[in-house]
């Protein structure tokens, strides 16, 4: 089942329920889709593109609900918190740090890495390899105190 039906199954799920919130995310979604779709050459999008997607809407939810607990606004940071929540379920399981380490620990040793010059190299074969599995800023923080 692709990610576009998986969506509207949550959304006539939320409608049902009468819950906004989660409506709202799951709109954002489709929209996110629709828009991939009709932006570039491919009709139908890959696994990995409606990965990244995802992914990039519940950074933009996580870092909006940041920026308004930093300013004590409460109000506005737990319904993007809720929305993050919701569109969690489509991302695969995220892996534990301990396991990001011990990844990172081997691209370090692939290549060879030994310092901080090194860790645009790690970065990216990092992500490549934990692509959907992790969050980038989780990544960072590992790769930055493995190299340091």
């Amino acid at each position: 089942m692709s990610l576009e039906q998986q969506v509207m199954s949550a959304m006539k799920e939320a409608m049902r329920a009468k819950d906004q919130t989660a409506l709202a995310a799951l709109r954002a979604v489709k929209s996110e889709i629709l828009l991939a779709k009709t932006s570039g050459d491919a009709g139908e999008l890959s696994q990995t593109e409606e990965i990244k997607l995802v992914q990039k809407l519940v950074k933009q939810r996580k870092d909006s609900s940041r920026i308004y607990t930093e300013q004590n606004r409460s109000d506005l940071a737990d319904p993007e918190l809720a929305q993050a929540k919701v569109l969690e379920q489509f991302l695969p399981a995220q892996l534990s740090e301990t396991e990001i380490e011990a990844i990172v620990d081997q691209i370090i040793a692939d290549t060879g890495a030994s310092g901080m010059k090194d860790m645009g190299m790690v970065m990216g074969k990092a992500n490549t390899a934990l692509a959907g599995k992790a969050d980038g800023r989780t990544i960072s923080t590992v790769v930055k105190k493995k190299l340091s």
